[in-house]
């Protein structure tokens, strides 16, 4: 650089250079201007566009109703539809952006007010029933739950001009829809019990159907009731995990086992292979439910098997020449066995525990004995002495096997207390000897200090 430049500290100072600078700055802040005032005017109107369209003078007007006019808008609020962006004008057409109630009700621009019953599942179904609708807020969800409807009892009753049968709303509600995961919804797996005895635990409502009403009270005492109630179990079987929900229908007799199988896969394989099957369909009779019932099923005990009174097997094996009868005698009498040599094994373990003797493995291996019990009252449904007893031997040997192990332990334990019992004996005697003979030396050291 050269020494007679002078040096400035910013453009500023320099002369001549702030001419050109200062008025391409003035034309750039202009541009600035007008493309902010541009986007300033777009937002205004793209604003006030947006406030028309979510304008909704259903909800303005109901807001100041009363009592039933009143309840859709406070309803709606915890409406799994409404938390989708959905509104009054979805599901029941017309225009809301208007306030006139005639304009936003007219019947030209579809309004439709409170659906007739015949028409409630194709109005849900305008959008339930359309993939690509149903893709925009929920594409997870099923479309042929109106096609299904239409196949259950209530659907067929329904298209033969029944009023009175559940349609979509009976069960889902129709303002305050909650979705089926939600436990306020009535068709969360706790309430659907409840939301199904509303008509079907109603003699009066069930009059003229041929239809029992006492399902629900049964369903409350059975074990599936305990499971999902007491122990919150949400995969126990309620009503639709039987029936179905939209396609509901009572399962027929050929579709029990069908139905029961879906959970009880492996007694629902050995009846089918077993003598029973062809018998029960000979007779029509249904499978399951002979033995177990259906909506009051209790929990299953070893009492139900063999000959005795409260046996099911003498509903209808009452001759004691009738190999059925013989046969359920006898597999009672091997699970009776086995649970006899169970008990038994864990008492004399338990004793020999307590008494301080090591026993975990015995006891420990006791367990593959229970797994055998379990698996015989397993295979009891294939009506097969053999099959049964193929497991119930190894859990007699187990359970044989632990017992000896524990009448060992306490043959142990008691040497082991008759050894202590004659070591402390002795120990005894010595020091009696030795008192004795202290006292001995005692006795002669006074004498000679006498």
């Amino acid at each position: 650089m050269n020494q007679e430049t002078p040096i400035y500290m910013n453009c500023a100072e320099a002369p001549g250079a702030l001419k050109k600078p200062r008025r391409h700055g003035q034309a750039r802040a202009l541009k600035c201007a007008v493309l902010l005032s541009l986007v300033l005017m777009i937002a205004f109107f793209s604003f006030g566009r947006a406030s028309a369209q979510k304008k909704d003078s259903c909800v303005e007007c109901h807001s100041q109703m009363e009592a039933e006019l009143l309840k859709p808008v406070e309803l709606m609020k915890n409406d799994t539809h409404n938390s989708r962006g959905l509104s009054c004008v979805d599901c029941h057409r017309g225009d809301a952006s208007q306030d006139d109630p005639m304009a936003a009700m007219d019947p030209k621009k579809g309004f439709i007010g409170k659906p007739d019953p015949e028409n409630i599942p194709a109005f849900c179904g305008s959008c339930h029933s359309n993939a690509d609708q149903m893709k925009k807020f929920a594409p997870a969800l099923r479309v042929d739950q109106e096609r299904e409807y239409g196949t259950s009892v209530h659907g067929k009753r329904l298209q033969a001009g029944d009023r009175k049968v559940a349609t979509c709303i009976s069960c889902h509600g129709n303002h305050g829809i909650r979705a089926v995961n939600d436990s306020l919804s009535p068709v969360y797996s706790l309430n659907v019990a409840e939301t199904c005895s509303r008509c079907h635990a109603s003699a009066d409502y069930m009059k003229g159907y041929a239809i029992a009403s006492d399902q629900y009270d049964k369903y409350k005492s059975s074990v599936h009731a305990k499971a999902l109630y007491e122990r919150q179990d949400l995969s126990a079987p309620t009503c639709n995990d039987c029936h179905g929900n939209h396609g509901a229908a009572p399962p027929g007799v050929a579709s029990v086992a069908n139905v029961c199988g879906q959970c009880h896969a492996r007694q629902s394989t050995l009846f089918a292979s077993s003598p029973h099957k062809t018998a029960f369909d000979a007779m029509q009779i249904g499978e399951c439910l002979e033995c177990h019932s259906n909506h009051d099923i209790l929990p299953p005990s070893d009492e139900m098997l063999g000959t005795a009174e409260k046996s099911v097997c003498t509903s209808c094996h009452t001759e004691k020449e009738d190999n059925g009868f013989v046969t359920a005698g006898e597999m009672r009498a091997r699970i009776g066995e086995l649970i006899t040599a169970i008990n038994a094994t864990n008492d004399i373990l338990n004793q020999a525990e307590r008494s301080g003797m090591e026993v975990s493995r015995p006891k420990f291996e006791l367990n593959e004995a229970r797994d055998a019990l379990t698996h015989a009252r397993v295979l009891i449904h294939s009506f097969s002495l053999d099959e049964v007893d193929r497991v119930i031997k190894p859990g007699l040997e187990i359970a044989r096997k632990g017992h000896r192990a524990g009448e060992d332990s306490l043959s142990e334990w008691s040497y082991r207390r008759k050894g202590l019992a004659a070591s402390l004996f002795f120990i005894l005697f010595l020091a009696a000897l030795v008192y004795l003979k202290l006292r001995q030396i005692e006795s002669s050291q006074r004498k000679g200090g006498e």
